[in-house]
Order: structure tokens, then C-alpha cells, then sequence
């Protein structure tokens, strides 16, 4: 009977990864269309990249930052000393320094901040195209479902 329960969680575990895996390539393309087509002179090529990039720097900070639960849990840790960082701004400024590194030409990067010096405020990164308002832009953030990007 140990055995046969040993395989089934084997095979779970294997299942639940390559499920996680699915959903990471598909919102990969999902995010990669979505900055493509912000506008007609953003490089395809370039959306992907950035994609990939935040999706692949969101998934690291997770392990770096040692996220258990959820966001607010995080912040719990931190608060009383557990943890260094994992604050929504310090997923902000780590995916945004890493996307930064790109250099990308058709797309800019920006900050934002929703209730900036409130209790609730919430920072994330904005990709718009270039000469785009920020308010088209779209939001790329890493705290909210703790290292899968919203």
C-alpha cells in the first residue's frame, strides 16, 4: 500500500508541474500578443523577449524572496522579520531593473503606483509602446499572485 501511494504522488507531483509549466508558456504568449499589439511599431520579437523575461524573473524572485501562501502572508513575514523582501515595490523594482537590462526600443517601461502612501498602496511595472500614454499601458506584477505575473 506505501508503494502504490508513493506512485500516486509521483505522478501528481509530475502532473501539477507540467500544468504550472502549460500555464507559464501560455500566459508567456498571452502577455507576448498582448504587447505586440499595443501598437503597430512595437517589434514582435521584442514583446516575446519581455514576456519571457518578467514571466522567467517573477518565477526566481519567488524562490529569492522564499514566498509561502500569498502576498499578504509575505508581507506578515516581513513585518515581523521573517523575510527581507517581497514587498509589491521590491517585485516591482527587481522585474523592472531586469527588464531595463533589455534595452527595449519599442516599448518603455514606466512605475506605477495605485493609492500611492496609503496603506493599501500597490506599485507594479507599466510596458506601454512607445509615445503611448501610460493609461493604455499594461500592467506586468509579480506580488499579487506571488511570482506568477497578473
Amino acid at each position: 500500500m506505501k508503494l502504490n501511494r508513493g506512485v500516486v504522488f509521483v505522478v501528481a507531483s509530475v502532473a501539477m508541474i507540467a500544468a504550472a509549466a502549460g500555464r507559464d508558456e501560455r500566459s508567456i504568449q498571452d502577455l507576448s500578443k498582448a504587447l505586440a499589439t499595443l501598437a503597430p511599431t512595437v517589434d514582435p520579437s521584442e514583446a516575446q523577449l519581455l514576456s519571457l523575461t518578467a514571466h522567467t524573473t517573477a518565477r526566481s524572485l519567488k524562490q529569492k524572496y522564499r514566498v509561502v501562501l500569498n502576498p499578504e502572508f509575505q508581507n506578515f513575514l516581513i513585518n515581523i522579520g521573517l523575510r527581507d523582501r517581497g514587498y509589491c515595490g521590491h517585485w516591482s523594482r527587481d522585474i523592472g531593473e531586469r527588464l531595463k537590462e533589455l534595452k527595449p526600443k519599442t516599448l518603455v517601461l514606466h512605475w506605477g503606483v495605485y493609492d500611492p502612501g496609503r496603506s493599501g498602496e500597490s506599485n507594479c511595472v507599466v510596458v506601454t509602446a512607445r509615445n503611448q500614454p501610460f493609461q493604455e499601458g499594461i500592467v506586468i506584477d509579480g506580488w499579487r499572485r506571488a511570482g506568477r505575473l497578473y
